[in-house]
């Protein structure tokens, strides 16, 4: 992989390609968009809708034309001049032969690789609801003034990926996208990470089966940090946190490798970060639990954007996982694995809530026989 060895621009605001296509150098993000706030006019980023005859004004002088040429653009780029004959069939899913158009051409390829596959529905419904998170909020306006999104607002585009104990593949697609606001704060992205680590209960519950205390896991151990371009920001928001990163702090001056600083996340926005996209950087939680987090995009916010601040962290897309099912019923999603189970067909093995009592415990909720039973978690309980 080769560093990008192109002229860069004076100004270090500006990010540059490091490797091209892959990430950029280190930019400040207040700084970008200050830099691109000083550049720009206040109407080329303001939410305010222009009339049609203040928009065509403005085009026919910035493209140099007359008022006749712009008439006779109207007339050819205009959506009736799309629409089939009329005595033809108007429905949308329904190709000519032999298409022309470009963009027609490319779906007849598609529809006749389809074809070809024999893909299942299951593959069409995902494609149909692929982006439905994200057109669920485009355009959304806030009903009061100060949930507005403000002009000039920076939004951040993150993907959070699966942790590195996941199964193979998984740690190459993002688990889920999120849309933020620069002056959101990190530690409200890690609210906004959704992860089964935090959700897991632990100890063993064989003997008490509906005793199964209420807290989870990120209520018991609330330590966690991001680490981003050499410094740690933890989460210390709780009494209970913990600066976790200190270990590897330490362990870093050991081995006399570069010093690393500390910060507190809930005190850090968005906007105030020093970054580069494209780059992987760390979010760690429940002492181990690591996600690959990389910012894939960093601009001003426009008029078709989501301007309602409540709807902030915006999640815009969520990767489906296929659930775990009971391994009696092969039908409901599994809640508990027993380990040394006499009645179980492999061990560890994963149960229903129901089959699990109804194998394991008598009619008066006695317990069946010698097993180990703990409460689990499914990944897909996110979809």
């Amino acid at each position: 992989m080769a560093a990008y060895s192109g002229t860069a621009d004076c100004s270090s605001n500006i990010p540059d390609y490091e490797y091209i296509d892959v990430n950029t150098k280190v930019f400040h993000i207040r700084s970008f968009r200050d830099e691109w706030l000083k550049r720009l006019r206040p109407c080329d980023f303001s939410y305010q809708e222009d009339s049609e005859d203040t928009f065509e004004a403005n085009f026919v002088k910035e493209m140099g034309m007359s008022a006749e040429t712009l008439a006779e653009l109207k007339s050819i780029c205009s959506l009736d001049s799309l629409r089939r004959p009329a005595d033809e069939p108007q429905d949308t899913e329904v190709i000519p032969p032999e298409p022309t158009l470009k963009t027609l051409v490319q779906r007849k390829k598609r529809q006749d690789y389809k074809a070809s596959r024999k893909l299942s529905k299951s593959t069409t419904r995902h494609d149909l609801y692929a982006d439905e998170l994200e057109r669920l909020t485009i355009g959304r306006k806030a009903e009061e003034v100060t949930d507005m999104v403000p002009e000039g607002e920076v939004i951040l585009t993150i993907n959070v990926y699966y942790p590195n104990t996941a199964e193979r593949f998984n740690n190459v697609r993002p688990h889920m996208t999120l849309l933020m606001t620069g002056s959101h704060s990190l530690a409200e992205l890690r609210d906004a990470i959704c992860c089964v680590s935090d959700l897991q209960v632990c100890g063993e519950f064989s003997n008490t089966p509906d005793m199964v205390p209420d807290f989870i896991s990120k209520d018991l151990y609330k330590s966690a940090f991001f680490f981003l371009e050499g410094v740690f920001y933890n989460d210390m928001r709780f009494p209970e946190c913990q600066d976790i990163s200190m270990t590897t702090i330490e362990w870093a001056k050991s081995r006399n490798f570069p010093l690393f600083s500390q910060a507190k996340m809930e005190d850090t926005q968005l906007v105030d970060l020093k970054v580069k996209v494209g780059f992987p950087y760390l979010y760690c939680h429940q002492g181990d639990c690591e996600h690959l987090v990389i910012i894939t995009d960093v601009r001003l916010a426009h008029k078709n954007d989501c301007l309602n601040k409540k709807l902030y962290p915006l999640l815009t897309h969520k990767h489906r996982v296929v659930t775990r099912k009971c391994a009696i019923c092969h039908l409901y999603i599994g809640r508990w694995f027993t380990t040394n189970d006499q009645f179980a067909p492999s061990d560890p093995c994963l149960f229903c809530d129901k089959c699990f009592r109804m194998l394991h415990y008598d009619a008066q909720g006695n317990k069946l026989g010698d097993f180990l039973a703990y409460p689990y978690v499914d990944r897909g309980a996110f979809n």
